[in-house]
C-alpha cells in the first residue's frame, strides 16, 4: 500500500516537473516572441520545486535512498550496523517531527495572517506547508519502517 502511495506522489512530482517546464517554455516564447511575460512564472516554478524537494525526500525515504554517509557503516559488524540502522530510524521519526510540528505551525500562521505571495498571489501557507507534509510523511515512513524491523 505505501510503494502505491510513494508512486501516486512520484506521478504527481512527475506531472508538476511538467507543467514547470511547460510553463518556463510558455514564459520564454511569450518573453522573447511577443515581448510579454507571466510575472508569475518565476514564483510558481519555485513553489512547484519546493514541493518536488520535500514529496520527493519522502519517496526517497521509503525507498532507502536518502543520503548516507555510511561508508565506515559498512566496515562495522552486523549487529552494530542493526543498532545504527535502528537509532538512524529513531532519528528520522524525532526530527521529522520536530520539523513537522514547527512547519505546521508555519504553515497555519500564514493561514491565519491571509499571507499571500507577491505576484501570483498563492496562499503562502501552500508553499510553506511542503515542510510539514514532506516532513511527516518522512517520519511516518520511519514509524512504518521501525514496526517493519520489529
Amino acid at each position: 500500500m505505501v510503494d502505491k502511495a510513494t508512486r501516486v506522489i512520484e506521478l504527481a512530482l512527475a506531472l508538476a516537473l511538467i507543467v514547470a517546464v511547460v510553463l518556463n517554455f510558455a514564459n520564454v516564447i511569450g518573453r522573447y516572441g511577443f515581448g510579454r511575460s507571466f510575472l508569475a512564472a518565476d514564483e510558481v516554478q519555485t513553489y512547484i520545486m519546493v514541493y518536488m524537494a520535500f514529496l520527493g525526500a519522502a519517496v526517497a525515504t521509503w525507498r532507502g535512498l536518502h543520503l548516507r554517509m555510511d561508508v565506515l557503516a559498512q566496515r562495522l559488524p552486523a549487529k552494530v550496523r542493526k543498532a545504527l540502522s535502528l537509532v538512524e530510524l529513531i532519528l528520522v521519526i524525532v526530527l521529522g517531527g520536530l520539523v513537522t510540528w514547527v512547519g505546521w505551525r508555519y504553515a497555519a500562521q500564514m493561514y491565519s495572517l491571509g499571507v499571500k505571495s507577491q505576484t501570483a498571489q498563492i496562499p503562502m501557507w501552500i508553499p510553506h506547508g511542503a515542510v510539514a507534509a514532506g516532513f511527516g510523511l518522512m517520519a511516518l515512513v520511519g514509524c512504518l519502517k521501525l514496526f517493519e524491523k520489529r
